[in-house]
């Protein structure tokens, strides 16, 4: 089982900035492609970014283009997320998750692991 463990969340202001982690200490971390996600209370979990094994390709949901940044460190297991110019609707649980399968998975339904998440509270 590979254990994924999130941090960086907390609370900031709108305009302002943060950068998740996720961490894990599967030894072939470089095998997974990796994937934010986030679920605002009430709301479906959605798709935010996702980074392909070796980091040379990624994809954002619209809603976040151009304000995060989705990185990976392999030789250090880690994914980040860098989230700037951040809006109150950007409040939510953020998790990370990776996919054995597929290169770019920006479906929830198709991750194989999952970590418990992060929050993220915007105020306007």
């Amino acid at each position: 089982q590979v254990q994924l463990v999130e941090s960086g969340g907390g609370l900031v202001q709108a305009g302002g900035s943060l950068r998740l982690s996720c961490a894990t200490s599967r030894r072939t971390f470089s095998s997974i492609s990796m994937g934010w996600f986030r679920q605002a209370p009430g709301k479906e979990r959605e798709f935010v970014a996702a980074i392909s094994r070796n980091g040379g390709s990624t994809k954002y949901a619209d809603s976040v283009k151009g304000r995060f940044t989705i990185s990976r460190d392999n030789a250090k297991n880690t994914v980040y997320l860098q989230m700037s110019s951040l809006k109150p609707e950007d409040t939510a649980v953020y998790y990370c998750a990776g996919d054995l399968n597929y290169e770019i998975d920006p479906n929830p339904g198709g991750m194989d692991y999952w970590g418990k998440g992060t929050l993220v509270t915007v105020s306007s």
